[in-house]
């Protein structure tokens, strides 16, 4: 996978109590925008970040955040995660807050 400028690479990561994402464009080796759940922001929204629920959660934020930003379509890598769980949940998020990939 290789993003660029016109649809950045859309990387999630996640750990047993927390989830992150970024927009990367691969081009120029750049990440356009981040965000995690330990995010002094968003921390105090999630009492565990390492659910279902907390990922939905999540995946509309950085949707929204992301489209502010003015990104709407990008490649979206799991980074071999397995497409199930909180990843699948987090993808669905993204879609339902417009995202497309």
């Amino acid at each position: 996978m290789f993003g660029t400028a016109d649809k950045p690479r859309l990387v999630v990561h996640r750990s047993l109590n927390n989830i992150s994402a970024q927009i990367i464009d691969d081009t120029c080796a750049k990440v356009l925008f981040s965000l995690s759940t330990k995010d002094k922001g968003l921390k105090q929204k999630f009492a565990s970040a390492g659910n279902i629920k907390s990922s939905v959660l999540f995946g509309e934020i950085f949707a929204s955040q992301a489209k502010e930003k003015g990104f709407s379509k990008v490649i979206f890598d799991r980074a071999g995660y397995l497409y199930h769980g909180r990843i699948k949940s987090f993808a669905d998020a993204l879609r339902k807050g417009g995202m497309e990939f």
